[in-house]
């Protein structure tokens, strides 16, 4: 968070810019926005939009406008249309505000947030843009033996084959991701370009928690045609410090890091010539077959879009559930 607000070093503001404002009011401070343009995602899409992002509030809306106003005073005066979000700082990072599904913990790099915020949304008088859905299921669930048979098949006949990420060769691999991440998102609803030093910097930081048999990627001969990635719920570790790595916080992570048996898919994309092969099935069926060799169980699959009819209805077939519902608002 602390390097995601560094406007001098983050490479995300090398095509962005941004603002942040705090509510005061009795000596206290009772809110906080941060007002965001992304010209990288304006340029993209052929767009005039300015975004707002890590947003917090009191339970009161006049505080909620105060800040969503001065957000969308601060992204008109540079050419914006419409103030989208939340974002933090865009839909490459944690996005959206949790609607539906308050009654369990956020997994890695996904957001929460009091049930009242989208109360004050809604009285500000912003709407809907989009919903982002998770699902949730368990690798015991799933019939592996069916899958695994299929993902077999598909792989022979396609000449693909499926490995963990080498981490010996950590850097060369996160650029090659990189490629085929940047043509395969740029179809998305809501997709904000990363640099190539964006994205390598993000891989660092993964880079401590993630496991090799739970990055995968996808070859047809010498060429990269996709890649899955999840993550450990290093939020599991994290919480049990309760905000403070000093004195004993950090030893609490490192402690109950070893009882983490949840993981969440943060990505799983094949290039659109191969979306119609089973590819994508076969790096389902492998990472749960790691995730049950890990001894993980539990395992969301976030964030998809609601109206990606194609993934949604795959996951409910495998026997996943919808168990959250992420809002983008709009303001114009």
């Amino acid at each position: 968070m602390k390097d995601l607000l560094d406007r001098a070093k983050h490479p995300f503001y090398k095509t962005a810019e941004a603002e942040f404002f705090l509510a005061r009011g009795n000596g206290r401070v009772l809110g906080r926005i941060a007002a965001i343009l992304d010209r990288a995602h304006n340029q993209f899409h052929g767009e005039d939009t300015g975004f707002f992002g890590f947003f917090e509030s009191v339970d009161n809306a006049a505080v909620a406008e105060a800040l969503l106003s001065r957000a969308w005073a601060w992204v008109r005066e540079r050419g914006a249309k419409v103030l989208r979000g939340p974002v933090n700082p865009s839909t490459n990072y944690e996005c959206a505000m949790l609607i539906e599904g308050f009654d369990s913990d956020p997994m890695v790099m996904m957001p929460y947030n009091p049930r009242y915020y989208p109360v004050l949304m809604d009285r500000v008088g912003l709407r809907k843009a989009k919903d982002l859905l998770a699902y949730e299921s368990t690798s015991d669930q799933v019939q592996l033996d069916k899958i695994e048979r299929a993902a077999r098949r598909v792989l022979a006949r396609h000449g693909v084959r499926i490995r963990p990420i080498d981490m010996k060769q950590f850097k060369a691999e996160v650029d090659r991701v990189w490629e085929v991440y940047e043509a395969i998102w740029s179809r998305n609803w809501g997709f904000s370009p990363m640099s190539k030093e964006e994205f390598q910097l993000m891989g660092k930081d993964m880079k401590q928690i993630l496991k090799p048999e739970l990055v995968l990627i996808g070859e047809a001969g010498d060429r990269m045609i996709g890649f899955a990635l999840a993550l450990p719920d290093v939020n599991y570790a994290l919480k049990r410090a309760n905000g403070r790595l000093f004195p004993t916080g950090l030893l609490k992570i490192l402690y109950y890091q070893r009882g983490i048996k949840s993981v969440r898919v943060l990505a799983l994309g094949v290039l659109h010539e191969h979306q119609s092969s089973g590819v994508a099935a076969a790096f389902y069926a492998t990472l749960v077959h790691n995730a049950r060799k890990l001894g993980y169980g539990p395992c969301e699959m976030s964030w998809i879009l609601e109206d990606n009819i194609l993934m949604n209805r795959s996951l409910e077939v495998m026997g996943a559930k919808r168990y959250k519902t992420y809002r983008i608002y709009e303001w114009s």
